[in-house]
């Protein structure tokens, strides 16, 4: 590989206008901090997994119900992650920081108090809003430490995305069956405290704004309810039908929001996303792949497999700390050691075709799965390939590129778009195979992600690199 094929697939981070690098021991304790943030973030989605039979027990609400503890949980991410990730640029990484780790803090004390589901649901929007975590702490890593340690420490922090070492699905389905779903809850509070304590202590204080002007809070305003509608009409039509009076109702409100965004960033100095970025072939695949994949492979291994293990009548009938065991762990675990070298490998080959390479090994993946779905042994095997593919390479990749693609003079806006495209994908495809998984139509609901992830692919051969060294704001 030339020189200049090398910088056309791998963009460096040093096109980003940051300080002298930090190393050394604050550089370890800044690291460490940072993943003791996201995990505060990743426990409250690959933790509670596992407790959701015992959520619709306990709260005697019907499982297609509580499958909203999971789908708005995502949603809000898709809200809040790019608004607080977007904010970061106004108001500094560690305050925003801050604030997300106070969101997960008093939405943990809601679930933990919750006497029904209402409550509970309120407390998981307030956690999912805190997704933004991620995001935020990929730009401080850019902005912060040296070059060559970005894409191996990137992956190291990738690789909580896919849960927590896997050790976390294991213990939430061991409190699960154990204490209850409240016990999770008390863990993850202590860590969002410790966290709190440990960023104030460890990350780097605030120096002058990446971005001037003012936070674009009604572009914030129109995108999110766009993002609500869009995913209440895709929830409501595949429920209800796709004529039904409400979806109608809710397509007509992502049309509407979605255009007085449009006309809302036209007007704005210092838009919350621009929109000439959107139409760029260096920022829309990135989103598009990010989406879709949380739609197909995210939804497979953290839902349809889920509740398919814990099926009395045609799944394998397990207990809920043996299916977090069987199907949430491996991949994760094998994510936290592939991450860090997909990283590097990325570094080295180019973040497009790493991540090209990711997907087509997880739609094969996501095919085998489609076509044994009954056959447990045969799922697990397929899912230590996700745990490579997926939980190693694509979500390294993805995120990787939303640091590494945004524009120079908004260093947050594409991670933070693409924390939106997270929160979002995971929801919306929660939200389409959610009314055939709990009609037990789990072949259906696979194939259905298998079409999600080949679009995923499709999305990848349109993803062109950002020129190197683009001047900085």
């Amino acid at each position: 590989m030339t020189k200049e094929s090398s910088m056309q697939s791998s963009p460096s981070p040093a096109v980003l206008d940051r300080p002298e690098p930090i190393r050394g021991i604050r550089s370890v304790a800044m690291v460490a901090t940072l993943i003791l943030t996201v995990v505060a973030f990743q426990l409250n989605s690959s933790m509670i997994t596992p407790a959701l039979p015992d959520i619709s027990k306990q709260l005697g609400a019907p499982m297609d119900a509580v499958s909203q503890v999971s789908s708005l949980f995502f949603l809000a991410g898709a809200v809040g992650g790019i608004i607080l990730a977007r904010w970061s640029d106004f108001i500094g990484r560690k305050r925003a920081l801050l604030i997300v780790l106070g969101l997960i803090a008093l939405g943990t004390v809601l679930c933990i108090i919750s006497p029904n589901l209402t409550v509970l649901l309120i407390g998981r929007v307030l956690q999912g809003a805190s997704s933004a975590a991620f995001q935020i702490s990929y730009v401080i890593l850019a902005e912060t430490l040296p070059v060559a340690v970005f894409p191996t420490v990137l992956g190291v922090l990738t690789a909580i995305n896919g849960g927590v070492g896997g050790v976390d699905g294991w213990i939430g389905g061991l409190l699960a069956d154990a204490f209850g779903f409240r016990a999770l809850f008390v863990v993850i509070l202590v860590v969002a405290v410790l966290a709190i304590v440990c960023v104030a202590l460890a990350v780097p204080r605030d120096g002058a704004p990446s971005s001037t002007g003012r936070m674009d809070w009604w572009g914030a305003a129109a995108l999110s309810i766009g993002l609500i509608c869009l995913t209440y009409f895709v929830s409501t039509g595949s429920g209800q039908g796709w004529f039904a009076p409400l979806t109608l109702v809710f397509l007509a409100g992502t049309i509407a929001a979605f255009l007085a965004f449009a006309a809302i960033e036209k007007r704005r100095t210092t838009p919350l996303v621009a929109v000439q970025h959107l139409r760029s072939r260096q920022v829309w695949p990135v989103l598009a792949v990010t989406v879709l994949t949380l739609s197909s492979v995210f939804t497979v291994i953290n839902f349809t497999i889920v509740i398919l293990s814990q099926d009395q009548a045609v799944g394998y009938g397990m207990n809920a700390s043996t299916s977090a065991l069987m199907y949430l762990t491996p991949p994760a675990l094998i994510g936290l050691a592939a991450a860090p070298l997909s990283g590097w490998l990325a570094g080295r080959f180019g973040w497009i075709p790493m991540l090209r390479v990711g997907m087509v090994l997880s739609i094969a993946a996501l095919v085998v799965t489609a076509v044994f779905p009954f056959s447990q042994w045969t799922v697990f095997a397929m899912f230590v390939v996700l745990g490579i593919s997926y939980n190693g390479v694509v979500l390294t990749t993805t995120n990787g590129l939303g640091v590494l693609q945004s524009p120079s003079e908004a260093p947050a806006i594409l991670p933070s778009m693409n924390s939106t495209g997270f929160g979002f994908g995971a929801s919306l495809g929660i939200a389409i195979v959610a009314p055939f998984v709990v009609t037990g139509s789990y072949t259906l609901a696979l194939w259905i992600s298998v079409g999600i992830s080949v679009l995923a692919f499709v999305a990848s051969l349109f993803l062109q690199p950002k020129p190197a060294g683009r001047p900085t704001a």
